[in-house]
């Protein structure tokens, strides 16, 4: 607004009309700046700062790892010292927990030198023993398997018999399904690249190419691909899920450049109640994000579906086969990210609110449904039949376009999707199992850096799936691919794919 200093009018009317037009402006800009202030402080703390609102235990971990060295190295010296004072064997029992009893023992024998007592000379007999056990570490080593197939001839009639030679995994391919294996956990379970395994086979003097390592991946998921499809149809018969989506960097050769695909996840997690059903991640990779992916993917689907705020899950509940249940945790970030900005007593007291509801779950998390249903009737009832017209109270008296305003019409917009837990006790009240099957794909994602293309996209999302939903099972994911893989190439029957399910594997 420019104004005339040097002419203003005399007209009172006019000036307070005039005053009345600065103030709108001045409190107009005032929002602006608070909103600007926020996003920057969110961009500060996003790019400088943790991005959890939790302090991480393994960034703990990694700061006090030369610390926990050095302390160590004292220990260890000052137990040395002692040992050579004393000389005396140490007879209390380790406070540490058993080495797990499926791992192989070697037996190390350390004996006297001589059958006679060195005081007395007389014989010595067994009276016992005492045992200790150290952990130790075999390094991986490659080996190479020489399949031999004697030929024999026939004297009578001149026919050769030899046995037939076995099925490989990769057609005129030398890796067996426990190398292929290897592979595939290497870059999708502990985040290496194909070029550093690569570097790693180099060591051993083997040369594998990273090309040939890729076709190796390629080879495997076209095996994998009918267990990924059925992990699909056993998922999407469920009726409570957890959705959300993660970016994926797509190599884009046309333009030099990569585009940004999508992994959208797809998460079953009964664990919270007791439900019969054991836990699957799904991955599904599509090249963007707009909403006919979701209504693709459960376009048979009829359920309850956990989702955060993006706008195109809103519309998978159109036909009322779909409910959708919102997530209390992204609700709170809204308020969190305020707090953190601008220290707002409202923010804090929402915060707060919203801490009395996950003290509840806190009580009842692993009850039977119907144990929790009336847990939350019981207590999470009133704190919520108390929120809605606090914030419906603080909103009137806040500016419309400031960031707490936003967070506060984002909770009420949302505010049926996020009660419905009120109503059926198998509902959680966050997307946090969808979000831990999202973070696996972030530290891949960094190491990676991005998918060579739609195809490589697929792959991921292909054998994510596998290990995933094997490790939430609580199998280990190298013995299970191997011998699925092995079973798979050996001619295992396409209508009996059900048995290879990480649930129905058996070592």
């Amino acid at each position: 607004m420019q104004i005339d200093l040097q002419n203003l009018p005399s007209d009172r009317a006019v000036l307070h009309h005039l005053v009345r037009d600065m103030a709108t402006v001045m409190a107009r800009r005032d929002e602006e700046i608070e909103r600007l202030c926020h996003v920057i402080k969110q961009l500060q703390r996003s790019y400088f700062g943790r991005r959890s609102e939790r302090i991480n235990p393994d960034q703990l971990a990694l700061a006090l790892e030369a610390l926990g060295s050095d302390v160590a190295r004292a220990d260890t010296s000052h137990q040395m010292s002692e040992l050579e004072d004393s000389q005396r064997e140490d007879t209390e029992a380790p406070k540490r927990t058993a080495l797990p009893k499926h791992l192989p023992r070697e037996r190390v024998v350390l004996d006297v030198e001589s059958d006679a007592c060195p005081d007395c000379g007389g014989a010595l007999h067994t009276v016992g023993e005492s045992i200790s056990e150290m952990l130790d570490w075999v390094p991986a080593r490659l080996r190479v398997i020489r399949i031999c197939r004697p030929k024999y001839g026939c004297r009578s009639c001149g026919a050769l018999h030899q046995s037939p030679a076995p099925d490989r995994l990769i057609a005129k391919g030398l890796a067996t399904p426990g190398l292929i294996t290897q592979v595939l956990i290497s870059k999708y379970c502990d985040h290496t690249p194909l070029y550093r395994q690569s570097q790693i086979f180099a060591r051993q003097g083997v040369d594998l190419s990273r090309s040939t390592l890729a076709n190796w991946v390629g080879g495997a998921s076209w095996w994998l691909e009918p267990l990924h499809e059925r992990l699909r149809q056993h998922i999407l018969a469920s009726d409570h899920l957890f959705a959300d989506d993660t970016p994926l960097p797509v190599l884009d050769p046309g333009r030099g450049r990569t585009k940004t695909g999508r992994l959208w996840v797809y998460a079953r997690d009964q664990r919270g109640w007791g439900g019969a059903d054991p836990p699957v991640a799904l991955y599904c990779y599509e090249p963007d994000r707009r909403a006919v992916r979701p209504a693709t993917h459960l376009a048979h689907y009829k359920g309850v579906l956990h989702v955060d705020g993006y706008a195109g899950f809103e519309t998978l509940a159109a036909k009322g086969d779909i409910h959708l249940a919102a997530c209390w945790a992204h609700t709170r970030r809204k308020f969190y990210d305020v707090y953190q900005a601008t220290g707002s007593p409202i923010a804090g007291e929402a915060l707060r609110r919203i801490a009395d509801l996950y003290t509840v779950e806190r009580h009842i998390r692993g009850q039977a449904a119907n144990a929790r249903l009336k847990g939350r009737k019981t207590h999470s009832q009133p704190i919520i039949a108390a929120m809605k017209p606090w914030l419906e109270a603080q909103l009137r008296c806040l500016p419309p376009k400031g960031s707490l305003a936003e967070a506060i019409r984002y909770t009420l917009n949302r505010w049926q999707a996020l009660t419905r837990f009120l109503g059926d006790g198998r509902i959680e009240l966050d997307t946090n199992p969808v979000e831990r099957a999202i973070r696996p794909i972030a530290l891949g994602r960094k190491n990676h850096m991005f998918a060579g293309s739609d195809k490589g996209g697929r792959r991921w999302a292909i054998i994510c799936s596998l290990i995933e939903t094997a490790k939430l099972n609580g199998v280990e994911p190298y013995a299970w691919l191997t011998d699925i893989l092995d079973k798979m190439a050996n001619g295992h029957p396409n209508n009996r794919l059900d048995d290879l399910l990480p649930w129905n594997w058996t070592p």
